[in-house]
């Protein structure tokens, strides 16, 4: 049996065209437009040789590949790697890298703690913050989005939400980005991010144990579940784990791609100004139109079809999400941005299960962000050129000069 990054090499399948393109180019990673096009304009699949993976970049079979858990498992890897065949770099994911029965069990958890009421409880909070941040930028006038806006402010309120006692802002970030380039290949960008490993992983499972938590909050809420049979002490920790590493940099990715959005897009952005009820729709745009994952895998279970092709069990596919919702079939003009779009459907959040069980609390977080500039800042302005930042997982800004002006 030939293995490739951690996975069973395959053929590929009958009439799948075979594409010799690398998706983990930090060039394609910092500006995949062009990638997703040609993805989409070959068909349903490609087969990719170099790492034995099929891809899929359309909106119809990403979605059914995405949202199929019984036939296309997340238990073997959202990654290249399969967990079945070889032992991951740290405990899978008791939520996002598991299914059910087991996933139900666990989901439940997290679904009544992350509910939209208790996002709601945290509004005026949130709100609260972000004004006084915003305030605090316009004084300046002149700032680094990214460094100073899109990584502070989650930063600020998610570890209070979380109820963390302890607080490393550079190794919430980091940590985020080190999981997520993990799920690539053995390429620069998964090294360098596992070489922070030995440093932040140990700070990160300390801050994740009962005792380094606050009695109020989402990590004693989940501790609460374990102390009502729900699930085991052990599984709880796992838990708090995966909100650290998904709350913070997925949100951080968000808040700086709604900044770029809007820089960009003046006239989308006065649009907001005249209509703020339109921001919850904007961010669902900026969802879609920049994808903050870009890809996740799925590995097929069992032998399969999809729209004709078949698919061998064992076979890793690459579920291009930017590409997906960027498909002109479901989305007209999807080269745009648009606010006021209604974009239904996008898998920016996941699909079906395994739907981002956090997205209650980051729509809330993002809200308040935007909220709060839309109602203080008359003009939002690049100084000079953003710089995307390449990542196996995430496509997020690594540095965006902005200026805000008042009304």
């Amino acid at each position: 049996m030939k293995m490739i990054e951690g996975h069973v090499a395959i053929e590929p399948p009958h009439g799948v065209p075979v594409w010799d393109v690398d998706p983990y180019d930090p060039e394609i990673l910092a500006d995949p437009d062009a990638y997703y096009a040609e993805l989409r304009s070959k068909g349903p699949f490609v087969y990719i040789p170099r790492y034995s993976i099929l891809a899929c970049g359309r909106h119809q079979e990403t979605q059914e590949v995405f949202s199929d858990w019984e036939r296309f498992v997340s238990s073997r890897g959202v990654g290249l790697q399969d967990f079945k065949l070889e032992t991951p770099w740290r405990p899978p994911s008791i939520i996002l890298e598991v299914d059910p029965p087991a996933h139900s069990r666990t989901r439940k958890v997290m679904a009544r703690v992350l509910s939209p009421k208790a996002a709601n409880a945290l509004r005026e909070q949130f709100r609260a913050a972000a004004d006084k941040l915003i305030d605090e930028l316009l004084e300046r006038g002149s700032f680094e989005a990214i460094a100073e806006l899109a990584e502070v402010y989650p930063t600020d309120v998610f570890p209070q939400a979380m109820g963390l006692k302890k607080v490393n802002r550079r190794y919430l970030i980091d940590y985020g980005a080190m999981v997520f380039n993990a799920l690539g290949p053995d390429n620069d960008l998964r090294r360098k991010a596992m070489a922070m490993g030995p440093q932040i992983v140990p700070w990160i499972t300390e801050q994740c144990k009962r005792e380094n938590l606050e009695q109020e909050g989402f990590g004693a809420e989940i501790y609460a579940a374990a102390d009502a049979g729900e699930i085991n002490e052990g599984e709880a920790g796992m838990l708090v784990r995966s909100l650290l590493s998904a709350g913070v940099d997925t949100t951080v990715t968000g808040i700086g791609s709604a900044l770029w959005c809007l820089a960009t897009n003046p006239q989308e952005y006065e649009k907001l100004k005249d209509n703020p009820k339109l921001l919850r729709p904007a961010f669902e745009e900026v969802l879609r139109f920049t994808s903050p994952v870009h890809s996740f895998c799925r590995t097929t279970d069992r032998d399969t079809q999809v729209s004709g092709v078949d698919i061998a069990a064992g076979t890793k596919i690459l579920c291009v999400l930017g590409a997906a919702n960027s498909d002109e079939t479901r989305w007209p003009h999807a080269e745009k941005f648009d606010v006021d779009r209604r974009p239904t459907g996008h898998l920016a959040m996941g699909s079906g299960i395994h739907g981002c069980v956090g997205q209650n609390l980051a729509r809330a977080e993002v809200g308040a962000v935007l909220a709060a500039i839309v109602q203080k800042v008359g003009k939002i302005e690049l100084t000079a050129p953003a710089r995307w930042r390449p990542n196996n997982a995430i496509h997020a800004l690594d540095s965006m000069p902005l200026s805000f002006t008042p009304h």
